[in-house]
């Protein structure tokens, strides 16, 4: 066990010694053994670092920035003598030899589940930092116009094209107005930052780096998925305290590993429906390798994210087990360049047994996606606000709606509690199996009893997913979602946004009436029960309705402000129709703030303190709300962690304060 040193700013290369240390991080990866750490003093290193050798359990070989943030690890080139084009657009040539095998100003964005009708490259090019807008012609480049599909118009206005000319990639870039020979001009040119091109290269540590501007590609499930940084396949990574921001795609990969005969199946021979590849990308990872044992268990804290074009974290199957914990996330898949059904601050499929809490989620398309097999997936005591459009901006092309929380065909069980969920959209859920307790939501339910099958040739085509064996990855069957088996418990909702469209309903993805009204539809557990009594019907087949039922939801203990709809057959319940409620987010010089005079309104309104065993099975894995190792959860800690006491207040804060620091940074 030994301390390797890399400094890009040594006079000359060196051993890895202090005395003469590596200019190159990747220098150390190629000798760094298990129990080895890995020291880089502050700079800039335009590598690719490439991990050779794992770690073990009880030896991790850690990479460590000897500054926080001040070694940074860039994809990016500088690239200098621009010349005037026209206008305010400037031009610059780059040969070709420089990316080598992989040139991302020909390699275009596209694969499985893209629907973005544009050709868009995995390049970028960054003007101090900030990603400029590719063209998808020189001569929009030159009018230089803002894009009515983004998030930020004024950022939009900074435009760059590009066109190949013999060995050379040609650039056009419109700064307009700045001088690109005084201004920081970079270009992406490697399509990773920090991750092993082997699998199972595991036990690794990556603390304390500023990790940007990689041409990463686009990630969709079936198929290889890449980031700036991620541990390819593998066991037991922590990535913890970095700055990870312009990935052309994808921050962090937790994702799927590159299966040859199921690789963006769909989109090279489009012979079997994307929905059945998936099916076949769980059952072919059984046999590649995909078992508690081998792959997961990763841990990613208190990292800054941000300002990535499809998501800041990404995961197919390899994210199982895994903790993402304390990250600020926000401004994910802002500019609408990308379009498809893989953006969002998290997406993850498979999260099996995924812990994600205590995040700051904001400004992105979608905050956390959670689709397929979502079992003993937990999303608590997250703040969630601002994922979606800003007034005024349309849905781009091939884009995704927008939630605070989406949980696709899953059977769960699946927790969502003491959240702060202040989006248009809350909670969107085309599954079964979802316990909601102890939130604040101003959004509403979306696609609830709908968004999973489909109409084809005349009849229904309905949308297998798996379950798995508890708490393993091992799939214990297939089923499609027959919706309910839901639980809604301590909820505190509030009217916020108005009805942008009065025809919507909880079938739909934007639906934005808060409260628990949509769960009319669904029958109570003993209702749902009764045709399964003993003697009720012995024959098999005359159990055909009740077995493709609805599920039965559980619902109570929630507070409603400001007109938000409640569910007909809730017993224990408060509902305020005369008050004006407001929760609202502030931030001034980086402290974020909750104020709200909710509390002042719920009077003495009380409801038990829930626990795993209240809360019963999950339908199809029938399996309990509980924590990973199995033991029993009671939740009795809030939003920040404040005890709750024999009986407790609906909500995420126990003691019903009406105005809290959330964080300052």
């Amino acid at each position: 066990m030994k301390t390797i040193y890399v400094n890009i700013q040594a006079s000359r290369d060196g051993n890895g010694t202090k005395d003469m240390p590596y200019k190159h991080i990747n220098d150390a990866a190629k000798v760094a053994k298990p129990g080895d750490e890995v020291v880089v003093a502050p700079g800039v290193y335009r590598e690719y670092v490439d991990p050779v050798y794992a770690g073990t359990p009880e030896a991790r070989i850690t990479y460590r920035s000897e500054e926080p943030l001040g070694a940074v690890i860039s994809g990016s080139e500088v690239l200098t003598g621009w010349k005037k084009h026209k206008g305010k657009v400037w031009t610059a040539r780059v040969n070709n030899s420089v990316f080598g095998s992989y040139n991302p100003y020909t390699t275009r964005v596209y694969g499985d589940w893209y629907f973005a009708p544009d050709v868009r490259h995995t390049g970028s090019v960054y003007l101090n930092d900030l990603a400029m807008y590719e063209t998808v012609s020189l001569e929009e480049c030159i009018k230089g116009d803002a894009d009515k599909y983004a998030w930020n118009k004024e950022e939009s206005r900074f435009k760059w094209y590009c066109e190949q000319d013999g060995d050379e990639t040609v650039f056009y870039a419109n700064f307009q107005g700045k001088d690109p020979n005084k201004e920081t001009v970079e270009i992406a040119v490697r399509r990773n930052c920090f991750m092993p091109s082997k699998m199972a290269i595991g036990y690794i540590t990556v603390s304390g780096f500023e990790i940007k501007d990689a041409a990463t590609t686009w990630a969709p499930p079936a198929a290889y998925q890449d980031g700036m940084i991620g541990p390819h396949w593998s066991k037991g990574w922590i990535i913890e305290d970095c700055e990870i921001h312009n990935s052309r795609c994808c921050g962090i990969s937790l994702g799927k590993y590159l299966d040859p005969e199921n690789d963006m199946y769909f989109t090279v021979r489009r012979i079997k429906s994307p929905t059945q590849m998936e099916r076949d990308a769980v059952c072919r990872g059984q046999y590649h390798g995909w078992l508690k044992e081998k792959v997961g268990s990763h841990i990613v804290r208190r990292c800054h994210i941000h300002h990535c074009e499809q998501t800041g974290i990404v995961g197919r199957m390899g994210a199982v087990f895994s903790t993402i914990e304390d990250c600020h996330i926000h401004h994910v898949c802002n500019s609408s360049q990308l379009g498809g059904a893989e953006t969002a601050g998290i997406k993850l499929h498979a999260g099996i047994d995924v812990t994600i809490r205590r995040n700051h989620i904001h400004n992105c398309i979608i905050g956390v996606w959670l689709d397929w097999e979502a079992q003993g997936a937990r999303v608590s005591q997250n703040v969630m606000h601002d994922n979606h459009r800003p007034a005024g901006t349309e849905q781009g092309p091939g884009a995704m709606f927008n939630s605070d929380i989406f949980v696709e065909v899953g059977h769960g069980p699946t927790l969502i509690d003491n959240n702060l969920l202040m989006s248009k959209q809350s909670i969107t859920i085309p599954s079964e199996g979802i316990a909601v307790l102890h939130n604040l939501i101003l959004g509403g339910f979306g696609l609830i009893n709908s968004g999973v099958d489909s109409i084809v040739n005349g009849q229904r085509e309905p949308r297998y997913t798996p379950y798995h064996i508890r708490h393993r990855t091992e799939v214990a069957g297939f089923m499609t979602i027959l919706h309910g088996d839901d639980r809604i418990y301590n909820n505190i909702f509030i009217q916020t946004y108005p009805a942008e469209d009065k025809k919507k309903t909880p079938a739909d993805a934007d639906y934005t009436m808060a409260g628990t009204k949509a769960f009319d539809i669904f029958p109570t557990y003993e209702e749902w029960h009764k045709p399964f009594e003993k003697g009720a019907d012995p024959d098999m087949g005359g159990l055909a309705e009740a077995h493709f039922g609805h599920l039965p939801v559980w619902v109570d203990g929630n507070a409603y402000f400001n007109g938000a709809n409640v569910y007909k057959k809730e017993k224990n319940k408060f509902v305020d129709k005369t008050s004006k409620v407001k929760a609202e987010i502030t931030e001034k010089n980086g402290k974020y703030t909750f104020k709200t005079n909710v509390y002042d309104h719920l009077k003495d309104f009380c409801v038990p303190v829930l626990c795993t065993d209240m809360l019963g099975l999950a339908f199809e894995p029938e399996q309990r709300f509980e924590n990973p190792d199995g033991t029993d959860i009671t939740f009795n800690s809030d939003l920040n962690g404040s005890h709750r006491g024999l009986s407790t207040i609906p909500g995420p804060l126990a003691e019903g304060v009406s105005t809290t620091v959330l964080y300052t940074y």
